[in-house]
């Protein structure tokens, strides 16, 4: 199932007060593939946590389908990303006492159990295809590039509607990363994700079929906004 995002209003002030993020409107087809740029601590992280429902002070409105996900509360908004959302975060997020796979196939353990082996089996896959066969090894002992491959394979196995990526290609090699860019482009195709990743990778932004530019946490440019 693809999900269109609808957003308004989107706002999100500091603690103190300041204003963080100021999005008047944004719309995206299902199955789209937006990038957004800007320079460091320009709101794209903000602006990328917020349409995930991560951020409790965020007011307005972020639409996904027929879901208001800021009218959700914090468990709501949980169980939504849990099925709906993949996360490709820039820390990577992954449980150190756990292997390349277990990681992998985190998401396992919020789905069916009918689901369960098959989600096992398309991690196992998406491990293989990024370069990493030691499935058991532990993710303490991963360089960089490594943990940041445990994360997107994880993201990708769940196969969710929506796959939002945080620099998802920032520690890996240009190999790889042209690799992964072909997967990520796949997978909207085939299967109809709706694909937003903040980057500075010139490479991965060209893929897009839209790019925003954000400064100062508000949308100075829309490029191909029209795009299908």
């Amino acid at each position: 199932m693809s999900l269109p995002l609808v957003v308004k209003d989107l706002r999100l002030h500091s603690p103190r007060g300041r204003l963080l993020l100021d999005l008047p409107a944004l719309d995206a087809a299902p199955a789209a593939l937006i990038g957004i740029r800007g320079v460091s601590g320009a709101g794209k992280t903000t602006l990328l946590y917020a349409l995930a429902g991560l951020l409790d002070r965020a007011e307005g409105s972020v639409r996904w389908g027929e879901t208001e996900l800021l009218a959700l509360n914090p468990e709501g908004r949980a169980r939504f990303r849990a099925a709906n959302i993949g996360m490709i975060f820039q820390d990577f997020m992954l449980f150190e006492e756990l292997g390349a796979l277990d990681n992998a196939a985190l998401t396992a353990l919020f789905r069916p159990r009918a689901e369960r082996e098959a989600l096992r089996t398309r991690a196992q896959a998406r491990l293989a295809a990024l370069g990493l066969t030691e499935m058991g090894r532990g993710v303490t002992s991963f360089s960089g590039g490594e943990r940041q491959r445990v994360a997107i394979a994880r993201a990708m196995a769940a196969e969710a509607p929506v796959l939002l990526a945080d620099e998802p290609t920032a520690s890996l090699d240009r190999a790889t990363a042209d690799r992964l860019i072909d997967d990520l482009v796949q997978l909207v195709r085939t299967q109809r994700t709706t694909l937003i990743a903040v980057s500075h990778d010139a490479a991965l932004l060209a893929r897009m079929d839209r790019v925003l530019t954000i400064s100062g946490g508000q949308l100075l440019a829309d490029e191909g906004a029209t795009c299908g």
